[in-house]
């Protein structure tokens, strides 16, 4: 099933040094950027992490320094690569924890506030875990009855998301071929951030999900303990948790 689109939809995975959304940087990016009309546009590049890459990362993805040498940094194509993400929905597979905010912290180093403001976020391996609990290599074979040839390969994986979510939209249909109900179904939770460390509870409120301070309202917590606030903004938090935490702080001081 083709996928109904009213604005481009960005489907993309990355390469990194390491799982850690803070610090570890990208080495391969690569997207598939569907249209509405159906044109897809392709690119596949590699980048200059600025620091090593480990041996265990080497051993996922199997880029190694030398293969990125020369290539350019993320810096270096941050502008032309924002303007391609621009005014666009995104797709990917565990895109909402990692890839997202990871690639958010990439353009907030580069002075580039990416904006998740307006944009859906089809993330396609929550949708898989929904239906049927499952890894991409298996989401694939499953899906699409091939096995995946090249996996932690950006391109190949990229590749292989964009066949899947086709695939699970001719499989059910209780799937609406529609981005914004496909993004509301992949949503895990009721996150205000990427990495739903700040949910809504029953009563819509805002609350920590993570921590000491996990079930407790972030009104509570800010009012009661302002050090946590300085010490969240300070630390290895997603810029995307801390931009929703800050908002959060400025709408509660406006109430007083």
């Amino acid at each position: 099933m083709e996928l109904k689109l009213q604005r481009p939809l960005i489907f993309f995975d990355l390469e990194t040094t390491g799982t850690n959304v803070v610090k570890d940087r990208i080495v391969e990016l690569s997207f598939i950027k569907v249209y509405p009309d159906g044109r897809e546009e392709m690119k596949c590049r590699r980048i200059n992490p600025g620091i090593p890459i480990p041996e265990a990362a080497t051993a996922v993805h199997h880029i190694t320094d030398d293969d990125v040498k020369d290539e350019p940094t993320f810096r270096q194509i941050a502008r032309s690569l924002f303007e391609i993400f621009e005014g666009c929905d995104i797709a990917g597979f565990n895109s909402n924890k990692f890839d997202v905010p990871l690639l958010m912290e990439e353009f907030g180093r580069c002075g580039i506030n990416f904006d998740v403001n307006g944009r859906h976020f089809i993330d396609v391996q929550n949708i898989f875990h929904k239906m049927e609990q499952r890894t991409l290599v298996a989401a694939y074979r499953f899906y699409c009855g091939k096995e995946l040839e090249g996996a932690h390969n950006a391109l190949a994986d990229t590749k292989a998301t964009y066949e899947v979510l086709k695939q699970q939209l001719d499989k059910y249909s209780e799937l609406e071929n529609d981005v914004e109900a496909l993004a509301k179904f992949s949503t895990v939770g009721r996150n205000l951030d990427l990495a739903a460390r700040i949910i809504l509870d029953d009563n819509d409120r805002p609350i920590f999900n993570f921590g000491k301070h996990k079930g407790k309202t972030v009104k509570e917590v800010l009012k009661r303990e302002p050090s946590f606030f300085d010490w969240m903004m300070q630390g290895e938090f997603p810029k995307n948790t801390k931009d929703v935490l800050l908002s959060l702080k400025a709408k509660y001081s406006m109430e007083k």
